[in-house]
């Protein structure tokens, strides 16, 4: 994987589904090794309760020093839009390491509301998508997905990453079967792939298998399941 593509504020964002959040939280985990010695936040942007998911993580991401920014109302049966009043200091901030979870369109909307700070202090846009989701399953549905994305939060998308996977079903079979799937999204997008997400408790044969296969040099990312669902 190109690490140069995490940034001190790196975003995720995707079709609902598509298992963003998994790799968000992971992705903060990751950015530990990545920037030692900084603080790491993990935000969970959305505007609609029920979509709140990086709240299932935080115990997660507190055993590994991970701060969680989670607004108050998150998982309860109070449906009001909140955002967490720390982000534009952290989106501002040099000295600290924030991976943003954006749901959906919503938070793509939410998103635009930090688009000047976001330019200004630069940033990296991971675009989740997942083959077997609907919507998203045929490459050019993804790309009009970005587009949306982009559209609402007025940012550009800056990496993809292959996060294909049939939740608890998932075997190496799925996760081999979608690196062409990947690899298309990204051309058709003008992205780079950052990675093919995979989870060693489900297919702990993936690196084996991607290797039989001829596709030994593709950047793999392992991932823990942090949220209730895979997707």
């Amino acid at each position: 994987m190109d690490t140069r593509l995490i940034r001190n504020l790196s975003v995720v964002a995707g079709h609902y589904g598509a298992g963003k959040t998994n790799f968000a939280v992971n992705l903060a985990i990751y950015a530990k090794t990545v920037f030692p010695g900084l603080p790491v936040h993990a935000a969970d942007l959305d505007i609609v309760n029920p979509y709140f998911r990086t709240a299932d993580a935080a115990p997660l991401l507190e055993e590994n020093g991970i701060d969680p920014l989670i607004p108050a109302f998150a998982n309860t049966n109070v449906d009001i839009p909140s955002l967490p009043p720390r982000m534009r200091g952290l989106i501002e901030s040099k000295d600290d390491v924030t991976i943003v979870d954006v749901g959906g369109d919503d938070g793509a909307v939410a998103l635009g509301m930090y688009r000047e700070a976001i330019l200004e202090a630069g940033y990296s846009l991971f675009y989740v998508v997942n083959r077997f989701r609907p919507l998203i399953t045929d490459p050019e549905d993804a790309v009009g997905c970005m587009i949306e994305i982009e559209r609402a939060s007025g940012l550009r998308c800056t990496a993809l990453v292959n996060n294909s996977n049939l939740g608890a079903e998932t075997t190496s079979k799925e996760i081999v079967e979608s690196v062409a799937y990947g690899r298309e999204c990204a051309r058709r997008c003008a992205l780079p792939l950052f990675c093919h997400v995979w989870c060693p408790a489900l297919a702990p044969d993936t690196p084996e298998k991607m290797a039989e296969a001829g596709y030994a040099d593709e950047p793999l990312f392992p991932i823990v399941n942090a949220t209730k669902r895979l997707f």
